[in-house]
């Protein structure tokens, strides 16, 4: 597993991405404590790629503050984009009046409808569905985030379909882990400084 120095990562991500409140530097030093007991990376290149690009993906996914949030809009809003009456919201698995609302976006990436709130609390031993607010716990976000990148809970891709033994990291095509292309460049960009950040904090 990895080992990381906390005050080297960051140190380098105040020159990289600027001031660091201290909110946002709690949030960091959760998720590298979190990285570091993550027994799914071992110290390998690949693995630290996936990672970095994991915490780019975070950052944008919850407006850079790198903690779990819920997606922005009313309830009104959810149930017309993910009610079940709707083509999103059947995809979803949403059955029930409400659960547009219910089970809008949370986490780090912003899990939603019931199939995946489902899906997420069964690998977890949590009962998502009953509870979908438990979405937004910190250890759980992470977890579902982590995981679901893994597997591809998503979109159907993976990191390992981007991230190969032997192959450059190819960040920009990696964004269809989540969302298609949508901020792809940006994305990788970042991912591109957290493994600067990644490999000068490595104990």
């Amino acid at each position: 597993m990895f080992a990381f120095d906390d005050e080297q990562f960051l140190d380098g991500y105040r020159r990289r991405f600027g001031p660091l409140r201290d909110d946002l530097a709690q949030a960091l030093r959760f998720l590298i404590g979190r990285i570091e007991q993550d027994a799914s990376f071992s110290v390998n290149p690949v693995h630290r790629y996936q990672i970095a690009y994991c915490l780019a993906t975070f950052k944008w996914e919850t407006a850079h503050t790198l903690r779990p949030i819920d997606e922005f809009g009313s309830d009104e809003r959810f149930e017309k984009l993910y009610g079940p009456d709707t083509r999103i919201g059947k995809a979803l698995g949403n059955t029930k009046r409400g659960d547009g609302a219910r089970f809008h976006g949370r986490g780090y990436v912003q899990l939603t409808g019931r199939t995946n709130y489902d899906r997420a609390g069964k690998f977890l031993g949590v009962d998502l569905v009953a509870k979908p607010e438990d979405a937004k716990k910190p250890e759980i976000a992470y977890a579902i985030a982590m995981q679901g990148m893994k597997q591809g809970w998503f979109t159907g891709k993976k990191l390992d379909n981007y991230f190969k033994p032997g192959q450059l990291p190819n960040y920009e095509e990696a964004r269809r882990i989540i969302n298609g292309q949508d901020k792809a460049q940006t994305i990788a960009d970042i991912a591109r400084r957290f493994d600067e950040l990644l490999v000068n904090a490595l104990e």
